[in-house]
């Protein structure tokens, strides 16, 4: 038996004692996180925002196996917050709709959650009324066309039903419940309702795909809303996905257990008390990036250069190499040479020591 099976759902329960500590540390580290933010000045909040909204976007399709173009995603993020961050990279449809169900979940936390924005985020998912090969039901609640909606794995034939949702003629009545009880003002301390909505919603299972990251953005919206801020500085999906088995484990031990939240608090507590803690890696290539950009502004810098200089400050994969840096500034190897022979005699870059076919490139080393 399911909770949502249970004759009391959905009223959980959970030990008040046992969670208070938990819940006291992570609030305690949110108030510190938001103030030492505030301090940095308006350009490095705005780096560390824009990298941890790339992160959220990324990591939460990650958990569903989906791997989205990273510099896509941030030119899109950038764009739709009015950010200057140079030449921007043309982003396809799939993508501009995650980041726009992300930023309307983050950005307009205080608005009311409705069916009708529920059906929005979930068109913008799957433009194209797909998952994969698979035709869905996109802008609705799930139907008794495609049968009961289980969470499996296995060969067919051998296939473990882990968890079976609500049927589907249920949904409406479950969904009405569910926005009803979002949207009320009953005194709930912010964060253990972020908690019980990822838990309610991905319960009820109300849409045929995408269910595991609109319950995140749900989840995204109330701690928006415990933080009293637009502005993210940590993401609760980023140290989902470091954890996944975890979490996949104590969704499927909770859904077949008793009403009694405890150990689903405990586990969301604790891993967004991780979460919180993560954020000191975002400041710390926020405030590296923004002495580079220091070191710069002292430099002639061509448009070109500020491109790839960004890249690499953003976490260029594998080597910088001539042939990259053609390929990337849309140059000739020439013109890419002439680049970066300027920047290694302006001491912006140097020679990697390794040699090989292709002489690869790094910034320098800034002095402490």
């Amino acid at each position: 038996m399911y909770i949502h099976q249970k004759h009391s759902w959905p009223a959980f329960f959970w030990n008040h004692p046992f969670i208070s500590p938990l819940l006291a540390s992570v609030r305690h580290k949110q108030g510190k996180l938001v103030g030492r933010m505030e301090s940095l000045g308006f350009s490095l909040q705005e780096e560390a925002v824009l990298q941890t909204l790339t992160l959220d976007a990324l990591k939460s399709n990650e958990i569903e196996g989906e791997i989205l173009n990273a510099d896509q995603v941030r030119s899109s993020i950038a764009r739709r917050l009015g950010m200057d961050i140079g030449a921007l990279t043309p982003t396809d449809r799939h993508v501009e709709g995650v980041v726009e169900m992300l930023l309307d979940a983050t950005q307009h936390y205080t608005k009311p959650l409705s069916e009708d924005r529920l059906f929005g985020w979930h068109s913008a998912l799957f433009p194209a009324g797909r998952s994969g090969m698979y035709k869905i039901t996109v802008g609705n609640w799930r139907d008794t066309t495609t049968g009961p909606m289980q969470v499996v794995s296995g060969a067919m034939g051998r296939e473990k039903v882990y968890f079976e949702a609500p049927s589907s003629d249920r949904v409406p009545e479950e969904m009405a419940q569910f926005i009803a009880w979002y949207n009320s003002n009953a005194h709930q301390d912010p964060v253990i309702k972020a908690a019980i909505a990822h838990l309610w919603f991905v319960t009820i299972h109300p849409f045929d795909d995408g269910n595991g990251r609109i319950a995140r953005s749900i989840a995204d919206m109330q701690l928006a809303r415990s933080d009293e801020s637009a502005q993210r500085f940590y993401s609760m999906s980023a140290q989902i996905q470091l954890e996944r088995k975890g979490y996949y484990t104590i969704l499927e031990k909770t859904q077949k257990g008793e009403l009694d939240i405890t150990e689903w608090l405990d586990w969301f507590l604790t891993c967004l008390d991780r979460a919180l803690s993560a954020t000191e890696t975002i400041l710390t290539n926020v405030l590296n990036k923004a002495r580079y950009w220091k070191l710069f502004a002292e430099k002639n810098i061509n448009s070109r250069q500020k491109l790839l200089l960004n890249k690499l400050l953003d976490g260029f994969e594998g080597k910088l190499t001539t042939s990259k840096w053609a390929k990337i500034a849309k140059t000739s190897t020439d013109t890419a040479l002439r680049d970066i022979q300027n920047l290694v005699e302006q001491e912006v870059l140097v020679k990697e020591d390794s040699g090989g076919r292709s002489t690869g490139y790094r910034l320098i080393d800034l002095k402490e």
